[in-house]
């Protein structure tokens, strides 16, 4: 099997780990691209671990959420390598020992050194990418070079001439910003260059790349800027509604994302283009992917812009079957994952099944007393890629530490069934055999869960705006045992794939 026939990845039984390039150990303030990645590509092939999951890898806002991201296509800079940029001649060793590393300003640093090196063969890969790229890089890097000129603040308030993309404007802006403009897009060519690199050695070490797409796009992107017919905004270019979920278990008030939706009337006048384009990019970056809020492809949940809450919105369908056409005519090979959780009906999974997606299944949501939960690792198909936890779930020690006395007996009771009556629980191994022993083709498990961290160690807790998307780990956290057990416990369960 090669990484050019994804699909074979369904018909095998195989195991996988999540973490975030930004959970990656580092000598700087987030994970990278260097060789901390390529060791834990190691780490991954000692224990038969095929596949590497990892969340959004594109450029964020502030908040580093990544599934609020300045642009469908660019790469997060803060994931460039900088001692690889050493390695290129791009960087000096000095340039490294500043109390404080400004990754930014050493990003500029590289791209003078590097327009200085008339020899430098990246010269000839740097014109071929901006070429191939330039369907968004040329957007992209115009918007954020604006955005830069006027100190961050979002598109929607920007003097009148470069919100509305007046022609004037935008040819004085490339003039003026000429410099800024081939930075950010040198910047770019760094980052898909790192990428590729990591994916060639992942792959030729039989693990293969899982990614992540939100599916919507933040408002403030270089996107909805470039192409606001494709959302629904006013005349003055406002949201009129925005994306979010209706209470769950998650929130009692549901979850107020802030997206803008889609105008899909515009976008399937001009066959999806803008959709599959966003689509083909992360299947150059991947392996897999996974489709966030896959049940927004048959209805998604639009809540009135004035709305401080989600609780007053409303279904709105939307056509994902002429969607799903055109990005599988376009990209037959795609292998994509749909994250159905959630408000999930019989239409959202007609839909998933007529393209035989797999779906997602959650073992923390199992254990409610109903035998027909579909959770229960008795009740989960092969077509499936089943968790202990998601990047929005606790860890499986927060979890299980948080359960009231009757949940934490559910649990109990069904694991001395499958078990043995006098089975003594152990937390977190129990739920991750549970995971690996499913029938599910794909059993996924949390970083943290691997290293047995508790609550104190999860990554994102939906509905909150602070202390989320910095957590990283520790080479010291691993010890030999824990790796061990993990790797024996992949093959007695028959996921080491061929």
């Amino acid at each position: 099997m090669t990484a050019s026939s994804p699909i074979s990845l369904l018909k095998q039984r195989l195991a996988g780990v999540l973490l975030h390039i930004s959970s990656l150990p580092s000598n700087y303030y987030v994970g990278d691209l260097g060789k901390e990645s390529r060791q834990f590509v190691d780490f991954l092939h000692r224990m038969g671990v095929r596949v590497w999951q990892t969340l959004p890898i594109n450029m964020p806002h502030a908040d580093n959420s990544p599934y609020q991201c300045l642009s469908a296509h660019a790469g997060n800079p803060d994931f460039i390598s900088l001692e690889t940029l050493i390695e290129q001649g791009l960087l000096k060793e000095e340039d490294l020992t500043e109390p404080f590393i400004n990754k930014s300003k050493l990003l500029t640093t590289a791209y003078q050194n590097f327009r200085l090196q008339v020899e430098n063969t990246l010269h000839e890969q740097f014109a071929d990418f901006c070429l191939k790229q330039g369907h968004w890089l040329e957007d992209f890097a115009l918007f954020l070079a604006i955005r830069n000129s006027l100190n961050q603040i979002g598109w929607a308030y920007w003097p009148e001439a470069y919100k509305n993309r007046e022609a004037e404007a935008m040819l004085t802006s490339r003039l003026e910003l000429a410099e800024e403009i081939s930075a950010i897009k040198f910047t770019q060519f760094l980052f898909f260059s790192q990428w590729m690199a990591l994916k060639t050695y992942a792959n030729e070490k039989s693990v293969y790349l899982f990614g992540d797409i939100p599916i919507f796009v933040a408002y403030d992107s270089a996107d909805v800027w470039a192409n606001p017919h494709f959302f629904k905004l006013d005349e003055a270019k406002n949201m009129m509604v925005v994306a979010g979920v209706p209470p769950d278990y998650f929130s009692v008030n549901g979850q107020r994302w802030g997206n803008p939706h889609y105008n899909w009337e515009a976008l399937k006048a001009e066959d999806f283009s803008w959709w599959v384009s966003r689509m083909e990019t992360q299947n150059v970056l991947f392996d897999m992917v996974r489709i966030d809020h896959f049940r927004g492809l048959e209805a998604a949940w639009e809540i009135p812009a004035n709305e401080e809450t989600a609780a007053n919105g409303y279904w709105v369908a939307a056509p994902g079957c002429p969607l799903l056409n055109a990005i599988k005519r376009t990209l037959p090979n795609i292998l994509l994952i749909a994250e159905d959780l959630g408000i999930i009906t019989e239409e959202v999974d007609a839909l998933r099944e007529k393209y035989h997606l797999p779906g997602m299944k959650i073992l923390q949501f199992a254990f409610s007393g109903q035998e027909d939960n579909p959770y229960l690792p008795h009740n989960i198909e092969v077509d499936s890629v089943i968790y202990t936890g998601t990047h929005d779930n606790d860890t499986t020690i927060g979890w299980y530490e948080s359960l009231d006395d009757y949940q934490r007996e559910l649990f109990h009771e069904y694991l001395r069934r499958v078990r043995a009556p006098e089975h003594q629980v152990t937390m977190p191994q129990d739920l991750i055999e549970m995971a690996l022993e499913s029938n599910a083709f794909l059993a996924i498990i949390p970083m943290q869960d691997l290293l047995s961290l508790n609550g104190e160690h999860r990554m994102n807790t939906p509905g909150t705006a602070s202390g989320n998307w910095d957590w990283r780990f520790d080479w010291q956290q691993l010890d030999a045992s824990r790796e061990q057990h993990f790797a024996e416990t992949i093959l007695r369960t028959g996921r080491k794939g061929t």
